[in-house]
């Protein structure tokens, strides 16, 4: 296996992990807590505000999970490209990403 090869793994496992952790934000699962969630102050002590609040951050953290896998596919197979090159790519679409669901995500818990 080459590094490009463990990278496209890794990249894609991240994101994949992403997905399966929005799933249960999303549909309602995740009770209030300080572990697992989108967890301040406001939305751990107010379960009438801990819900929506992660399931809007559960869409979030969604997309950034689908949009991670499809980055790294799409830049695995840009041709010659170097190892730093994919993992700063694919890096910088996973933080951007997860930067923009988070400050959306307080955005949008303002207005609960």
């Amino acid at each position: 296996m080459t590094d490009l090869q463990i990278l496209l793994a890794l990249y894609v496992a991240s994101g994949l992990l992403l997905v399966a952790l929005s799933i249960p934000m999303i549909r309602g699962r995740v009770k209030p807590n300080w572990i697992y969630g989108f967890k301040v102050r406001k939305t751990v002590e107010n379960p009438d505000i801990w819900y929506p609040a992660n399931a809007y951050a559960g869409k979030w953290l969604l997309g950034c999970g689908v949009l991670t896998v499809v980055a790294a596919g799409a830049f695995y197979f840009i041709p010659d490209i170097s190892v730093n090159s994919y993992s700063s790519l694919c890096a910088i679409v996973l933080l951007g990403a997860l930067t923009i669901a988070v400050w959306m995500s307080f955005r949008y818990l303002r207005t609960l």
